[in-house]
């Protein structure tokens, strides 16, 4: 098989898409991480006119390559997730393999929807309400009320950023040990209420542990161990 006969064969195409679900991957969670890591404690130490600029000049260029990562890595992952079952067979998605990486998936799209339904919105009236007081007008309330809600959302999926990365790397690389014993509908159960939680705390809840960075870290490497526990107890 010639090298270009490769490339456009399943297996070339099954590659690149994988290539470019690392890098839209990355360029999202680089972006989710710097507005958390970095951007949020600068913010935190600025004067009200750095504050203004980074809103109003920064803050729009930002969120382009963060929202539309995350939406470029979500369309690649779905797309090889069902070359992978047509390749596979539907089984697959019960292997040890297939547990792991939708345990991630899960994850990934939920960052991904709080991204576009909730972060962005709300995002796009705390920038309009900086630009409008930069141009010397009147602040909107309503920024103050959404911002919160934001913070929140980024927060949580920090918090859920990290067992996705987990999981997505043991699927190939510590593959879970399934049999037939295995009581999958009990870690459904289990994890499915777990993540309906944490979301519903998202979208209506309050920040509580996730105020700092530090926290937010914490609680995401405690939610990690505990999944694997829930495997282990139930596979």
């Amino acid at each position: 098989m010639s090298v270009l006969a490769q490339l456009v064969s399943l297996e070339g195409i099954s590659f690149i898409l994988k290539w470019l679900h690392l890098f839209f991957g990355l360029l999202w969670i680089g972006h989710l991480y710097y507005f958390n890591f970095t951007q949020g404690s600068a913010m935190a130490q600025a004067d009200a006119a750095t504050k203004s600029g980074i809103t109003t000049k920064l803050l729009p260029i930002a969120l382009w390559w963060f929202r539309w990562g995350a939406m470029w890595t979500m369309l690649t992952g779905i797309i090889l997730l069902g070359i992978k079952g047509h390749v596979s067979g539907m089984e697959v998605y019960t292997s040890g393999w297939g547990i792991a990486i939708l345990i991630g998936v899960t994850m990934g799209l939920t960052m991904w929807a709080n991204v576009w339904f909730i972060i962005w919105p709300n995002q796009q009236i705390v920038m309009a309400s900086a630009t409008q007081v930069a141009a010397g007008g009147a602040a909107n309330p309503q920024a103050a009320i959404v911002a919160p809600k934001v913070l929140l959302a980024s927060r949580t999926n920090v918090l859920f950023s990290i067992p996705m990365l987990f999981f997505m790397g043991s699927a190939s690389h510590l593959p879970l040990p399934v049999t037939p014993e295995s009581n999958l509908c009990a870690v459904t159960a289990v994890l499915g209420v777990l993540w309906l939680l944490i979301e519903a705390n998202a979208i209506k809840g309050k920040i509580h542990f996730m105020q700092t960075v530090k926290g937010v870290m914490t609680v995401g490497f405690v939610l990690t161990a505990i999944i694997y526990v829930v495997l282990a107890a139930f596979i």
